[in-house]
């Protein structure tokens, strides 16, 4: 199993700077999957990492058995984050340098040293081969109960849409799990038992 922290964050956080963009990230991960020649692989994305989950499946989808977004975005092509999150709002979390966003902290779960994430991971646009629909591995979104999934006539928010757009469409399996978006700290053994009934069933 491989749980890379991706440049300019976590343990890889004094990797970034201004450069920092989607297109490191997603090399990055590529440059794993290749240098360690993985196949057949689960690919898990959480919250941002769909992003980057989605651009390495493009890049690479012969080595992926099943990608998997866990409470993550689910871009379509031509989008950023900043498309689907709201330009002004993450510009305004950007700290004195001007290059890191400072990311909330969420509820109940404690922070890594460094909140701060590249600004150009979240503006640049990712642009897709084909549909992820169309390709030949398979694809599970799981969502996060809380909160709660708003009424029809209120604005669902990005995970509860990326949620609303798989869940009638053939191509996808699609769990809810109780608990947060959060969901691999505060219940790792449920997702863990999750993601590992997903490599069986490959």
């Amino acid at each position: 199993m491989f749980a890379p922290s991706l440049t300019g964050l976590g343990d890889r956080a004094h990797l970034g700077g201004p450069q920092t963009n989607l297109s490191t990230h997603i090399q990055f991960v590529v440059g794993i999957m290749e240098h360690w020649d993985l196949r057949d692989t689960v690919l898990v994305g959480h919250s941002y990492g769909g992003f980057v989950v989605a651009g390495v499946a493009d890049r690479v989808p012969e080595r992926i058995a099943h990608l998997v977004f866990l409470d993550a975005l689910l871009p379509r092509d031509g989008e950023s984050c900043m498309d689907l999150e709201g330009s002004e709002q993450l510009r305004a979390m950007a700290v004195e340098d001007g290059w890191l966003v400072l990311l909330p902290e969420t509820p109940g779960v404690p922070s890594p040293p460094s909140r701060g994430h590249p600004l150009g991971t979240l503006e640049e646009k990712l642009h897709f081969s084909m549909p992820l629909e169309q390709q030949p591995f398979s694809r599970t979104y799981v969502k996060a109960g809380q909160p709660p999934q708003p009424p029809p006539d209120e604005p669902q928010g990005n995970f509860w849409n990326a949620a609303n757009r798989v869940k009638p469409d053939p191509a996808w399996r699609y769990f809810e799990l109780p608990g947060g978006h959060a969901m691999h700290r505060e219940q790792p053994e449920t997702v863990a038992g999750l993601l590992l009934d997903l490599v069986r069933a490959e």
